[in-house]
């Protein structure tokens, strides 16, 4: 699948001004005139200006920023709650700005579903009569709605809980219910504006564990607005950064965290842990020399010496990871006259995948320090990691 044909959302040119005469202020706009002067100017508020981006099916994108840089305009402007100055917002060939009252609220059923920061349950309702709800406005017929729910109250660890009353759930649990109902409702877009802000800290990291655990069984296209960093951080697969209603900065937590688009960029991301953040593939190095298993004590001990290493890493001619030799081992072998290294290769040493945190490297180096294999899930070995390169993979993140 070509790039182009996995792209769910695409926006062109969003903008959005509050206010009656929005034409002057985007006159202004493009003279290159910014928020706060065309306000003063005009009395217009831009909400939004010129937002372009893609929404990669199955992705979960996190639009973040400051109070009042427009991420939850964004949001409601993408299935119309608010409606769009100018721009493109096209979901599977449908350009939602374009469509009529009656195509927009059948786009609107097919396609999106929206968890609030307050849950928006109805409190005379059940557990099970609020997760139907979007169906029952649908039109799905009792037996099919009540299916559906619970199946949805099951991916969020509610069952049981059906016949209960919101009053009876904590804040998480009510929250579970709202994201079940929008599971339940089967849409291909999730929308989340600020959905954990309301929760405790404990269970808004609970809440966040649940999402991407979500994510990974559903892969459900996901848009997930949030002012919290550390929370963007936590969840994202891109995040988009915005201020004053314009995109600062598009990419992956590593991007903006270690080529920050600007000062302002860099102002909001500082005092975060680099460690919990980037991973082992950052500071990644490629293995200088493999012994295979195949190979007698006398070439493994060429390998070390022409290399200066004092132990080596053993594969197959796949690649495919079997365990370690030391220098000692190979030469007592060859000492004693052995022709092969069978039986000499060990296994106690450490090994990571390439996407696991920095933070969680360190405990890793021993007194006897051997270099940290990197391997892919089929035990293949990517390269090695060496306590100076963490080290300098930190440093030179944290210089940007």
């Amino acid at each position: 699948m070509s790039d182009t044909e996995n792209i769910k959302i695409r926006v062109r040119g969003l903008s959005k001004v509050f206010g009656s005469h929005p034409k002057k202020a985007l006159e202004l706009r493009d003279k290159g005139k910014k928020r706060a002067e065309i306000l003063e100017k005009t009395g217009q508020t831009l909400g939004l200006s010129n937002i372009s981006f893609d929404v990669k099916e199955g992705e979960l994108l996190v639009i973040m920023g400051l109070s009042g840089s427009g991420k939850s305009t964004l949001i409601r402007c993408l299935n119309r709650l608010i409606e769009p100055t100018e721009g493109e917002i096209v979901i599977d060939d449908e350009n939602i700005p374009t469509l009529s009252e009656k195509e927009l609220l059948e786009c609107r059923r097919r396609h999106f579903s929206m968890v609030f920061q307050h849950f928006a349950l109805f409190p005379h309702r059940t557990v099970q009569a609020n997760a139907e709800f979007g169906l029952e406005i649908r039109g799905f017929d009792k037996q099919e709605r009540a299916k559906k729910a619970r199946e949805a109250l099951h991916q969020v660890g509610l069952e049981g809980w059906e016949d209960s009353m919101p009053s009876q759930l904590s804040g998480g649990m009510q929250q579970r219910v709202g994201l079940a109902r929008a599971l339940a409702n089967d849409s291909t877009v999730l929308l989340m504006d600020e959905a954990f802000s309301a929760l405790d800290p404990l269970i808004r990291k609970d809440m966040q564990q649940e999402l991407l655990e979500l994510q990974n069984r559903m892969k459900k296209t996901t848009i997930f607005i949030t002012h919290d960093l550390d929370e963007a951080l936590a969840l994202a697969d891109r995040i988009i950064l915005l201020k004053d209603g314009e995109i600062v900065q598009i990419g992956t937590a590593e991007d903006i965290l270690t080529h920050p688009a600007d000062d302002y960029v860099a102002r909001f991301t500082e005092g975060v842990d680099l460690s919990r953040i980037l991973t082992a593939r950052h500071a990644m190095r490629p293995v200088r020399a493999v012994a295979r298993s195949d190979d007698g004590p006398r070439t493994v001990l060429h390998k070390l010496s022409e290399n200066g290493l004092d132990s080596i890493y053993v594969t197959d001619r796949q690649r495919k990871l079997l365990g370690l030799l030391e220098a000692d081992v190979a030469d007592r072998a060859a000492r004693e006259g052995k022709q092969s290294i069978e039986g000499l290769v060990g296994n106690d040493f450490p090994k990571v995948g390439p996407d696991e945190p920095l933070h969680n490297l360190f405990a890793m180096f021993g007194e006897r320090s051997f270099p940290i294999a990197v391997v892919d899930d089929d035990q293949r070995l990517l390269g090695v990691v060496v306590k100076g390169a963490v080290l300098a993979q930190l440093a030179e993140a944290g210089e940007h």
